[in-house]
Parts: C-alpha cells; structure tokens; sequence
C-alpha cells in the first residue's frame, strides 16, 4: 500500500518533528538543512537542546576539516504526524 491511503496527501505531508540534544558548544555550526537530507520525505522542523555527550575520538582528520579529537554524540528523537 503506498503511504496515501494511510496519510492523506501522502509523503510530502508528512510533519517530522525532529529533536535533537547536542553539546552546546556544537549547536551553532550544525547546518541543519544537512541534516533533513537524511529524511527521504516529509516537512522537516527541528528543535534543539543541550544535552549529548563529548569523548575522544583518538583521531583528527585534515581531510574532513577535523580541528581536534572530539566524537559528537548527538540523541535524536523523531515524531512522524501530519
């Protein structure tokens, strides 16, 4: 079945709600229109809150722009409606 016999209008209308906790300190450079790529469908809105976690990675890569070590741990919580 595709998905207009579940949500009317289909894909495209569908509304994520996407929630993400991320250290505070990696909020501002985080392009967010990057990160709806990953989401095949639907009306992306993000909200964002402090939280996930820093470590150590052991490794910094020149190649991908990599200043440091740091693992960027983000908790995401996604809400599908329409």
């Amino acid at each position: 079945m595709i998905c207009s016999n579940y949500v009317k209008g289909g894909y495209d209308a569908l509304k994520l709600d996407v929630l993400l906790a991320i250290p505070p300190k990696y909020q501002e450079g985080l392009d967010l229109d990057e990160v709806a790529q990953v989401f095949p469908y639907g009306d992306v809105r993000f909200e964002l809150q402090d939280g996930g976690m820093i470590a150590p990675s052991g490794i910094a890569i020149d190649k991908l722009g990599d200043t440091n070590d740091d693992m960027v741990i983000v908790c995401a919580s996604v809400t599908v409606g329409h």
